[in-house]
């Protein structure tokens, strides 16, 4: 059977008709299946995936160069200009074919040829009737083989140009294809130099990005949003107020879309996005305050040099730091590191040799610093040991820890001794004796270095032992001695707390701490520190900026008073302790309208150099006016003036004038009433004339 169904060619034509059908189905349903599946993808590229690939395919022909953003405005409290940019038009190129050494030098004669005309331009119309532009040095700023920037990215060849320059390249664009007049800005300073070193200084992204973390990460992190994205020849905040408020002074970068072409080279029409300008500050500092401060300074720096004090001129008093701030708010109204400089020199992002040299040792601000004073030679840094200005709080300190009482007597030989054996001794200033004291407010007062020694810090190491040095630490930190102020400026210094050095006995660290020769504090912290002084325990956070506003003038923020901690105390103590802030200081307050406290302080100090050591005094002087309702606190630092009662205070009286007079310590302007004078006198004038 089997054999006649293989001879059989009906049956054997129909098995394969068969085999044929189903290999036909199977191709037919494969090839459905092939086509369905490409339809599908060709669907998804289409709706799904065709806006993604649609966007790649722009990004990879359309490069965003960023413009640097006009940056903001920095005003003092009355709306005078300290920081501003001004406009400047400089000129920029294109590159639109290759013109490189190895690929496209056969186009060189061309963009040569423009150059001389580029060049013509400059010495026809520019400025300079000396200095001529070469060709050389057009071609150089083209930068034809890129070694500076990508073949895509403009190139500047010049800033500064005058009107007459602007014209010409506008009117004959078509003759120079790639060149475009690009708005630009210059960073100013007021001429009058104020508070330079609280406001800061510029410099460019690409200088700034290699020494400052902030500007390394901005380096390197990539960012798709090229209002964000800096160029290496923005300027940045470097120091001050400009690198604190960088973020908010930028703005934002504006951007130039070029089209390229495979050689990324530029092709096509660019269009520009404008920057946006940035956010403008608005200081506490009143400029008038702050120059009065400034002269005060530089005037008592020339008084210590040639009129002598107990017998003894002062001829390395090189600098002197003041800072004056609302004992209420923390606004600080003046705050002066001299002398200073003209931070001008900075305005182009960068600076000569030679100017650095001028202002290295004056350009940092001394009074939340330390570093080298501003004059060669041996000297102390611009932070010195507080010295009598710590006997209210080491007063303080033994009221509170029961030590004595508010109506403890002392007898003050001029020496105390501690020690094994009494093998130790202080005394005090020019040996003065000042026998009988009958509260601890008069310790104070004469500022008797033997109270101190005997009552509070032998005391304290005799209740708590080692443990006195943990506790007065404490204390120290809660007034701000020794931790950072929070004021809004970069680098602040926390102060040198010298009695944390084991080295010296415990015993012997609280005695010296006790009159100020353990702790060396920057004249911020002094200034807070005579604030939470006046205001019987705030400790207020000082703020240099009152409110940020955008380019509409419009609030952006606000700020407002910050109490950073507060201390508690019986009242008796206060009141002893600030009856006690009643230091001679007749010559430099001699006709002051109010009754105000402060405290003198002279830090003896030793100091290393040359293979030798020399033991200086540093004038240190705080106060606050009014006694009663108190407005101001004032602290002043004069390196090497001797006693703060002649080389500090009277740079303090000429700060509470100035504020009397702008604003006034009892809340009345004297400038108003002054005005108001002025107009009454003017009108009885002309009345007498009308008679």
């Amino acid at each position: 059977m089997k054999k006649a169904y293989q001879d059989d060619p009906q049956k054997q034509e129909a098995a394969r008709q068969r085999h044929f059908n189903i290999r036909l189905n199977v191709f037919f349903f494969s090839a459905f299946i092939i086509f369905t599946v490409i339809i599908v993808r060709l669907a998804i590229l289409q709706f799904v995936d065709g806006p993604s690939l649609q966007a790649q395919e722009s990004s990879l022909t359309v490069k965003k160069v960023p413009l640097p953003p006009t940056r903001g405005t920095i005003y003092d409290a009355a709306g005078v200009k300290l920081a501003y940019s001004t406009p400047q038009q400089s000129l920029y190129i294109t590159l639109l074919k290759d013109y490189s050494s190895t690929t496209g030098a056969g186009n060189r004669p061309e963009i040569v040829e423009m150059a001389k005309k580029i060049a013509n331009v400059f010495n026809t119309l520019g400025e300079s009737k000396t200095e001529k532009v070469t060709v050389d040095q057009i071609v150089d700023a083209m930068d034809l083989d890129s070694r500076l920037s990508g073949g895509y990215a403009p190139r500047r060849l010049k800033s500064g140009l005058t009107d007459r320059e602007v014209a010409y390249f506008l009117e004959h664009k078509s003759e120079f294809p790639g060149v475009d007049v690009i708005e630009e800005s210059v960073r100013n300073y007021d001429k009058d130099t104020v508070a330079v070193q609280a406001i800061g200084y510029i410099k460019k992204f690409k200088g700034a990005s290699t020494s400052l973390d902030k500007y390394k990460q901005l380096r390197d992190m990539a960012s798709d949003d090229p209002g964000q994205q800096y160029t290496d020849n923005e300027d940045v905040g470097f120091d001050g107020l400009e690198y604190q408020y960088q973020d908010v002074l930028r703005g934002k970068n504006g951007y130039k879309s070029i089209p390229v072409d495979p050689r990324n080279m530029a092709d096509g029409v660019a269009e520009i996005t404008p920057p946006e300008k940035g956010d403008d500050l608005h200081l506490n500092i009143n400029k008038n305050i702050q120059l009065k401060t400034e002269q005060a300074i530089m005037d008592q720096l020339d008084w210590l040099h040639n009129h002598p004090v107990s017998g003894q001129y002062h001829p390395n008093a090189q600098t002197g730091f003041a800072v004056a701030m609302e004992v209420n708010t923390g606004k600080v109204v003046a705050m002066a590191s001299m002398p200073d400089y003209d931070p001008n020199v900075w305005g182009s992002g960068g600076i000569s040799p030679s100017d650095y040299e001028a202002i290295q040792n004056v350009y940092l601000n001394g009074t939340i610093r330390s570093f080298p004073s501003g004059q060669k030679g041996v000297h102390p840094e611009s932070v010195v040991l507080m010295g009598s200005t710590i006997k209210p709080l080491s007063v303080m300190i033994g009221l509170n820890e029961g030590l004595f009482t508010t109506t403890t007597p002392y007898n003050d030989t001029g020496i105390a001794y501690f020690g094994k054996n009494n093998s130790a001794s202080v005394r005090n200033s020019q040996g003065h004796a000042y026998g009988y004291l009958s509260t601890p407010a008069d310790a104070i007062r004469h500022s008797s270095n033997t109270f101190m020694v005997d009552m509070v810090g032998e005391r304290m190491w005799k209740k708590f032992g080692d443990d006195g040095i943990t506790l007065w630490d404490k204390y120290m930190k809660e007034f701000g001695l020794g931790v950072l102020t929070g004021v809004d400026l970069p680098n602040e210094y926390k102060g040198y707390r010298e009695y944390v050095n084991e080295k010296e006995t415990s015993l012997s660290r609280l005695a010296y701490a006790s009159f100020g020769q353990q702790g060396k504090y920057t004249t911020m912290q002094l200034a807070q520190y005579a604030g939470m002084l006046a205001t019987r325990g705030k400790r207020m956070e000082p703020q240099l900026v009152d409110k940020i506003t955008d380019s509409d003038g419009n609030v952006v923020q606000q700020f407002t008073p910050k109490v950073l901690n507060t201390v508690k105390f019986k009242d008796s103590y206060w009141n002893e302790i600030l009856k006690g802030m009643a230091t001679d200081v007749h010559e430099a307050f001699n006709g002051f309208p109010y009754d105000f406290a402060r405290k003198t302080g002279t830090s003896t100090q030793t100091i290393y150099g040359d293979g030798k050591k020399y033991d200086v005094d540093n004038g240190v002087f705080i106060a606050f006016a009014p006694r009663e309702n108190p407005k101001l606190a004032v602290a002043v630092v004069i390196p090497e003036g001797g006693f703060g009662a002649y080389s500090a205070a009277p740079v303090a009286r000429q700060i509470f004038d100035a504020y009397d007079y702008e604003y006034g310590l009892d809340g009345i302007p004297k400038k108003t009433l002054e005005s108001q004078k002025q107009t009454s006198t003017e009108n009885g004038e002309k009345t007498d004339s009308k008679n």
